[in-house]
């Protein structure tokens, strides 16, 4: 195994490779185990997420996980995948409300995952969410909806408009 510059062992504290490694990784945003969600960069599923654990942190800064909705190709265990860190974010916080409003941005469970989408309209028990990406509409009951959060820059952004109703 090659040393490393000593302006890198130096900076980082450390006096191997190895414990460089270990270091980087003890420090990564996400652990083995965390519980966490991944944005789809797959085409037709933009603006969707799906519950996921960690597995482990790869060097070059990537993860593997294990999703929690999804099943493997053989479907009898939960698909496994390798992500980069910039389609990973935590669980959001539970934001309890007590309805949403015409325009409020909001995260609705449907196919094994969370999509983005916008109030429309609401009946007597169920909203009516657009999704803009698919140009669809459906109605969910308010136990499928969430106020939708972005993670930015390591910390969540809530929908306001949302708690403010």
């Amino acid at each position: 195994m090659m040393p490393l510059p000593s302006s890198l062992l130096r900076r980082n504290n450390c006096n191997s490779r190895r414990k460089c490694l270990l270091e980087k990784a003890s420090s990564t945003l996400f652990q083995r185990g965390d519980r966490v969600e991944i944005a789809s960069n797959e085409e037709g599923f933009e603006g969707s997420y799906y519950p996921a654990n960690i597995i482990t942190w790869l060097v070059n800064e990537d993860y593997i996980i294990r999703y929690r909705t999804l099943l493997s190709e053989s479907g009898f265990e939960h698909a496994r995948e390798v992500v980069s860190a910039d389609q990973i974010r935590p669980i959001p916080p539970n934001v309890v409300v007590e309805g949403f409003s015409l325009g409020d941005e909001v995260d609705a469970y449907d196919n094994d995952g969370w999509w983005f989408g916008k109030i429309i309209g609401k009946t007597e028990s169920k909203y009516l969410v657009y999704f803009e990406g698919s140009e669809e509409e459906n109605a969910y009951p308010l136990s499928a909806l969430r106020v939708h959060q972005e993670w930015v820059d390591g910390s969540k952004v809530v929908g306001f408009s949302s708690i403010m109703a």
